[in-house]
C-alpha cells in the first residue's frame, strides 16, 4: 500500500476540485461537440442505473406503504371511537324525538288541528348566475307553461334560496338572499326574536333590527318568519356567525353550488310584483263624484 507524505495530501486535495471542475467541463464541451454521442452515454447509463434504481425503490415502496397503512389503523381507530359515541348520541336523539312526535301527534288529536295543504313546486335547474337587475340572482330554466310567478319562493334540498323576481316563457330568475336588495323577515329559532336579513352582495347577509334585550347568539339557527305574510314560516335560512361586532348568517343552502332548485308556491301575497299594483289599480272602481 502506497502511503503518501502529508503535503501530497494536502496537494491532492486542493487538486480535486479543480480536477473535477474541469473534468466537468471537458464532458459540457464533448455534449455540445457530439450531441449524439452525449445521447448514447446518457441512454447507457439510464439503462445500467435503472435496474438499481428499482432495486433501491421497491423497499422504500414497501416502507412508505407500512407507514401508511399503519396511519389509516390508527386513524381507523380514533374513527371507530367517535363513530362510537355519534351513534351514541344519535340513539339518546331518537329517544328523544319519538317521545316529542308521540306527544306532538296527542297535542294534534286533541286539538283537533288540521295542517296546511302541502305546496305546490315546480323544478328547475340553474343555468346561469350574471346578468339581470340584481347582483346576486341566478336564472332558472324551466319548460313550457312553468307556472312559476313572481314572487314564489325558491329552496334547494338544504334550505332558503331566494324569491323569484323575473319571469319568461321558458325561464325565470331568481333573486338571492345575499343581494342588496333582499329583505327577509325571519326568527332567531332559540330566543324566539324576530330579526330583518338583510343582503350585502357578500357571501354572508346580516342581521338588523333584532329586540335589544334578545341579541342572536352564535350558532343560532335562522328561520323564516311569517310577518307581511311574504314567506311562510319555518324555512331553514341559517346559522348566526359573528365577524366582529355584526351578526352574520351563514346561509343553509349551498349559494354558491346550485343546481337544482325548487320553487314554491305558498299562495302568499305580502309581496306583490309591480306590474300587480298597477293591474289593481287599473282595476279599480273609480272614486264617486263629488260636486
Amino acid at each position: 500500500m502506497i502511503r503518501l507524505s502529508i503535503p501530497a495530501r494536502q496537494a491532492l486535495a486542493r487538486l480535486t476540485l479543480p480536477l473535477l471542475i474541469a473534468g466537468a467541463f471537458a464532458l459540457l464541451l464533448l455534449g455540445k461537440a457530439d450531441a449524439l454521442l452525449a445521447e448514447r452515454v446518457r441512454a447507457s447509463l439510464g439503462d445500467t442505473l435503472a435496474p438499481l434504481y428499482d432495486l433501491i425503490a421497491n423497499p422504500v415502496t414497501r416502507v412508505r406503504g407500512a407507514i401508511v397503512e399503519a396511519g389509516h389503523l390508527v386513524s381507523l381507530v380514533s374513527e371507530n371511537a367517535m363513530l362510537r359515541e355519534e351513534n351514541e348520541r344519535l340513539r339518546q336523539w331518537q329517544a328523544v324525538a319519538l317521545a316529542l312526535e308521540a306527544e306532538n301527534a296527542t297535542l294534534r288529536a286533541n286539538l283537533h288541528w288540521i295542517p296546511d295543504p302541502a305546496a305546490a313546486y315546480v323544478t328547475a335547474r340553474v343555468v346561469a348566475d350574471a346578468g339581470g337587475v340584481y347582483a346576486r340572482s341566478v336564472l332558472l330554466a324551466a319548460g313550457p307553461r312553468h307556472g312559476i310567478t313572481k314572487g314564489q319562493v325558491a329552496l334547494d334540498d338544504r334550505g332558503l334560496v331566494g324569491r323569484i323576481t323575473e319571469t319568461g316563457s321558458r325561464s325565470a330568475r331568481v333573486m338571492l338572499i345575499t343581494d342588496i336588495n333582499s329583505r327577509v323577515p325571519v326568527t332567531l329559532e332559540q330566543s324566539r326574536a324576530r330579526a330583518i336579513l338583510a343582503g350585502t352582495n357578500g357571501a354572508l347577509p346580516r342581521l338588523l333590527f333584532w329586540p335589544e334585550d334578545t341579541p342572536p347568539a352564535e350558532g343560532e339557527r335562522v328561520v323564516t318568519s311569517a310577518e307581511a305574510n311574504a314567506f311562510p314560516a319555518g324555512l331553514p335560512v341559517g346559522t348566526v356567525h359573528y365577524i366582529g361586532n355584526a351578526p352574520m348568517v351563514v346561509p343553509a343552502a349551498r349559494l354558491s353550488r346550485l343546481d337544482v332548485v325548487r320553487v314554491f308556491d305558498y299562495r302568499l301575497a305580502g309581496v306583490l310584483p309591480p306590474e300587480a299594483g298597477e293591474h289593481r289599480a287599473a282595476k279599480a272602481p273609480p272614486a264617486p263624484y263629488e260636486p
